[in-house]
């Protein structure tokens, strides 16, 4: 698969904004900060309406109230990640497309941990207005949490490679 993305991946990591993102001393570093804040504010919406699935924080709010109150932060951090993540791939896509931690992440993000999201999100609206949360509801928090920490993981591992 990798072989058949390298011309994609040349191709955008020769546009204009890609060899400037790579070649400016404050470009990348900015545009990681804005990368990583975005990261934070989208995995910490996920982690609080996770946590009060799983019976963790203020009763006075049920699951589903949370989760409507933190829809638009969610998906603002979401957006601000998904900017932020193709402009810095743009920079040296090239690298990135054959890099093994690269790798997993994305195939655990796509799939897995961004649908598993949209269904927990989907289905928190429900089991967030009964008196206790049942016990799938909490189970899928905890894969979602679980999910969300095995992406992190494997972006951590970037670097390495």
């Amino acid at each position: 698969m990798q072989s058949s993305l390298m011309p994609f991946c040349r191709w955008l990591q020769d546009t204009s904004w890609a060899t400037a993102i790579r070649t400016s001393l404050y470009a990348y570093p900015f545009i990681q900060l804005i990368h990583f804040s975005g990261l934070s504010l989208w995995l910490g919406t996920i982690a609080v309406a996770d946590l009060r699935l799983l019976g963790v924080g203020s009763r006075r709010q049920t699951a589903g109230q949370v989760r409507d109150e933190l829809f638009a932060w969610n998906w603002i951090g979401f957006c601000t990640v998904v900017l932020g993540g193709f402009l810095l791939f743009s920079a040296q896509a090239t690298a990135y497309v054959v890099n093994p931690a690269f790798r997993v992440k994305l195939g655990m993000l796509v799939p897995a941990a961004l649908v598993w999201h949209v269904f927990v999100q989907w289905k928190t609206r429900g089991w967030g207005q009964m008196s206790e949360t049942p016990a799938i509801a909490k189970l899928a928090g905890l894969i979602e949490l679980l999910l969300w920490i095995s992406v992190v993981t494997a972006a951590v591992e970037i670097p390495s490679y």
